[in-house]
């Protein structure tokens, strides 16, 4: 009777996981197994200040591909001064992470990711703070590991959830602006309320207890 009681709880656990989709960091990311198992991650950019479109594939075969990172970096540039910065594969995980966290809840609509600010060169950055845009002195755009958008078609509300549930770096929200603020920066800490010994930070808003654990846009 044992047996038979552990092979239906089994059972039951394997149909459900698979007929609802998980929001926890582990199933919407990118590491481990299903990472190994991925053949491509294409991403999809539309850049506002330049009118420039990007869809490029960064991952094949269970490796980087250079030229396409090398393409990203160019394409995220201070269009300002045409500055050129490395950008952080990791954050190209991030928006691929969220990316398929929201087609699973929109399969029905293609996620565009519109470019607010890609790379800041230190240049564009002080000028951008002397004249009072409220820019972070040691702003993480400066290197190249942080990104501006936002998805037509999806509220930023729900973007800025989404982001936030892979817990792999900040998140940032500027409701006045429209626009949602993803980084890979992390803090180490010893406070238990952080798993993995990692704090990510949140500003402009408050992010809800559970708030990963159900529709992100709730």
């Amino acid at each position: 009777m044992d047996l038979q009681l552990r092979y239906f709880s089994l059972m039951a656990a394997l149909v459900f996981g698979l007929c609802v989709p998980s929001l926890s960091t582990k199933a919407s990311g990118v590491s481990g197994r299903q990472a190994a198992g991925q053949q491509e991650r294409t991403l999809r950019f539309y850049n506002t200040h330049t009118r420039e479109s990007l869809s490029v594939t960064y991952w094949r075969k269970g490796r980087y591909d250079r030229n396409a990172l090398e393409e990203i970096s160019d394409y995220l540039r201070d269009h300002r001064n045409g500055h050129v910065h490395e950008i952080s594969h990791n954050l190209m995980n991030v928006l691929y992470s969220t990316q398929q966290g929201l087609q699973r809840l929109h399969p029905e609509q293609e996620i565009v990711f519109h470019v607010i600010s890609g790379y800041r060169s230190p240049q564009s950055n002080g000028m951008l703070r002397a004249n009072g845009g409220g820019q972070a002195k040691k702003s993480r755009h400066m290197q190249g590991d942080a990104i501006d958008i936002r998805v037509p078609g999806i509220s930023t509300v729900e973007l800025r959830n989404m982001a936030w549930c892979q817990q792999r770096g900040g998140v940032g929200y500027y409701r006045g602006s429209d626009f949602v603020h993803v980084d890979t920066h992390t803090k180490k800490t010893t406070d238990g309320r952080f798993p993995g010994g990692k704090r990510y930070r949140a500003w402009g808003w408050s992010p809800k207890p559970g708030l990963c654990a159900g529709r992100p846009n709730s």
